[in-house]
């Protein structure tokens, strides 16, 4: 009964939060709309964002810290993704690998997917030019990336490692490292809040979805196995 009420609520969170980011994404561009930006650029809720762009400033360190951070999610989808390789390897069979990872690796690509949608389609531009550049700014990439990947992290220790101790110490390291980032691309100045904002929604929607599927395969098989 548990993992049928899990379930069954982490399926309406995810639909919920990803609802919401629909709706904040349509907001952006209709709300407070004034061409306030780098080169006269749209910028939905200008006067919210203007304010908070002067409050933090642009740090272009923190900036570069938390780009380069970028590549930790990258590595732990490329070692997630490695363990499913093994797994193939070694059953000979993608149907014989946990279905937990096969879902992981569907998630993960819909993460990409979703990040080269906004980056064809923007929303806003950076408040900020990189290197020269106009960039899209919404969502923002990065603290997307992290947010996707990191509960991903959390999840897979829980149901994988038996030693409480190196849970916690991962679960705590994943947490710091997960707000530094957000906090970092708040307040380095290169993306406006409600980027960073966006990103939250999107990706807590994505990760409570794919933790629904799981959670509801793990229902399915004790049911096969118990007779239920």
């Amino acid at each position: 009964m548990k993992k049928k009420v899990n379930c069954k609520n982490c399926f309406i969170t995810g639909s919920v939060l990803i609802a919401a980011f629909v709706l904040w994404t349509v907001l952006i561009q209709y709300v407070d709309v004034q061409a306030a930006g780098q080169n006269g650029t749209l910028i939905g809720f200008a006067t919210f964002n203007l304010w908070f762009h002067c409050l933090t400033g642009v740090h272009m360190t923190i900036y570069t810290i938390t780009d380069w951070l970028g590549l930790v999610p990258i590595a732990i989808c490329i070692g997630f993704g490695a363990l499913g390789f093994v797994q193939l390897i070694k059953r000979r069979s993608l149907f014989k690998v946990d279905t937990d990872i096969i879902f992981l690796g569907i998630y993960y690509i819909v993460v990409i997917f979703g990040y080269l949608i906004f980056e064809m389609i923007p929303i806003n531009y950076r408040p900020v030019l990189i290197d020269g550049f106009l960039e899209a700014s919404y969502p923002s990439s990065t603290t997307l990336l992290v947010l996707s990947v990191m509960p991903t992290l959390i999840f897979q220790i829980e149901r994988r490692c038996k030693y409480k101790h190196v849970r916690g110490i991962i679960n705590a390291l994943a947490v710091a490292f997960s707000a530094f980032m957000v906090i970092g691309r708040l307040i380095a100045g290169v993306h406006w809040a409600t980027d960073i904002a966006g990103s939250v929604l999107l990706s807590f929607g994505m990760f409570c979805i794919y933790k629904a599927f799981v959670l509801l395969v793990d229902k399915k098989a004790g049911e096969d196995i118990y007779g239920v």
